[in-house]
């Protein structure tokens, strides 16, 4: 359950956006989405493997953005 903090004289949009910052934080959608299909470890291991390597290029600068 999450709980926002509010200021005397806040208003309700900024509750609302204090909210949906931590619930984006807490990573529940995307674990959502993640489990609606089953992906084998194989090929989630290899997408991290080509996702490091990418992020390698990028850091040597091989690959332009």
């Amino acid at each position: 359950m999450l709980i926002v903090q509010i200021k005397e004289g806040d208003t309700i949009e900024k509750a609302l956006k204090k909210y949906k910052k931590k619930f984006e934080k807490t990573g529940v959608v995307k674990q959502l989405r993640e489990r609606q299909k089953f992906t084998k470890p194989s090929v989630r291991l290899r997408e991290t493997k080509i996702k490091a390597v990418y992020k390698q290029k990028l850091q040597i600068g091989a690959i332009e953005k």
